[in-house]
């Protein structure tokens, strides 16, 4: 058989390739390298900046004068006696008007540029759950590989004491048993592990995920109350309901200069074909305010802006609410995750290993193995819900303060 030399070259070219493959595929993800990437091509984060322009374009309208109106008419459509006017119209906004409504969306820029921050720590809340999720599915699933281990330790056990008459086939069946109940806990975790694994990738901004596994999320011991609800005034959550009392206000001020009415100046020329003579023209004309003077439009601003008032009260009780529920379940989960890890996962292990060696030696029975495996399996999921209880409290308080480890 011939080969082209081409042919070879490509094949000494795709032998590194395919060596590098799976290293390029089989990577760790670190958080902060998960956050960067949210934070470019997260789409939901990229809509939210995109208020930030709607803004801008907002308050340069706001600032622009009205257009002047061009007008031309005849008095008679005959030829030799018509009389043709000419004239430009301008209106001339009075009462402030246009400064109200620069204020209002200037007050609209600060909302925006808020909100995205908001939006941030909201992403940066969520993507910390959905880390810290896929950790404890790993975790899951590192756990479900040790007890199927010592499942199959115990089946092998059984197996070879019932063929040495050493014990009835009911234990085998039970060990059997056992070992088809913890794969198939096994195989449950690991689909659960896939679709963390896409939920934190589609919080990234990608499709499907392209890391192997997560490293664990640094954990942060549980704050102090008194400093994080001393900082509550200078959160997101709190300036952005100031602003929206300030925007209110300028609605209200708005809403004031709308009483004042607008005068239109008009300056044009009247050309009369019979005189043979042309006059200038100049008018003046303002709508008399007799019976609407933006009087419920007015009152419904004032009422939008005592609401603002009300709901920045109510956001500031929410809070302190929020804030003293996520430190308590935080420390609370913090204890439980510290005491399971430490002392009752490793001794359900040791009792485990200690009930599968004396059954192997005969001083125990196959139910003693059993007890114990079961007892593993419940530590174990006791430690995963602390865990993930432990990881809620901190994205709840991370979603009101933002990144509790940032400098201040």
């Amino acid at each position: 058989m011939l080969h082209r030399p081409g042919q070879a070259l490509w094949s000494l070219f795709l032998i590194p390739l395919c060596l590098l493959a799976p290293s390029l595929q089989a990577r760790t993800l670190g958080f902060d390298e998960a956050l960067r990437s949210a934070y470019a091509s997260n789409p939901e984060l990229s809509a939210a900046g995109r208020a930030i322009g709607i803004a801008e374009g907002e308050r340069q309208q706001a600032g622009l004068l009205p257009n002047p109106t061009l007008s031309w008419d005849t008095e008679d459509t005959r030829a030799d006696s018509a009389i043709t006017s000419l004239s430009l119209s301008q209106p001339i906004e009075l009462g402030g008007k246009r400064g109200a409504r620069v204020a209002l969306a200037e007050r609209g820029q600060e909302i925006a540029a808020v909100e995205l921050e908001i939006r941030r720590n909201t992403l940066r809340a969520e993507l910390l759950e959905a880390f810290q999720a896929a950790w404890r599915a790993q975790e899951r699933v590192r756990l479900g590989d040790l007890s199927a281990a010592l499942a199959q330790r115990g089946l092998s056990a059984a197996e070879a004491r019932v063929r040495a008459g050493k014990s009835a086939p009911l234990e085998a069946t039970r060990a059997q048993v056992q070992l088809s109940e913890v794969r198939l806990e096994l195989q449950r975790a690991r689909v659960e592990r896939d679709d963390i694994y896409r939920v934190l990738a589609s919080l990234m901004g990608q499709a499907e995920p392209d890391f192997a596994e997560v490293g664990r999320a640094e954990s942060t011991p549980a704050p102090e109350p008194m400093p994080l609800l001393q900082r509550l005034d200078d959160t997101a959550e709190m300036r952005l309901a100031r602003l929206q009392i300030d925007q209110r206000d300028a609605s209200v001020k708005l809403a004031r200069t709308q009483r004042v009415p607008d005068l239109d100046v008009t300056l044009g020329s009247q050309y009369d074909r019979v005189a043979r003579e042309r006059v200038n023209l100049v008018g003046l004309s303002m709508p008399l305010p007799l019976f609407d003077r933006n009087q419920g439009n007015l009152l419904a601003e004032t009422r939008r802006a005592d609401q603002a008032r009300d709901l920045r009260n109510a956001s500031e009780l929410r809070l302190r609410r929020e804030t003293r529920q996520a430190i308590d379940l935080w420390r609370t989960a913090q204890d439980e995750v510290r005491t399971l890890r430490d002392s009752q996962l490793p001794a359900a292990r040791q009792a485990v290993d200690s009930a599968t060696r004396g059954f192997e030696m005969g001083k125990f029975g196959f139910l003693e193995v059993l007890d114990a495996q079961r007892t593993l399996l419940a530590v174990r999921d006791q430690y995963l819900q602390a865990l993930a209880r432990l990881a809620e409290a901190r994205g709840r308080t991370e979603r009101i303060y933002g990144d509790l480890a940032a400098p201040r």
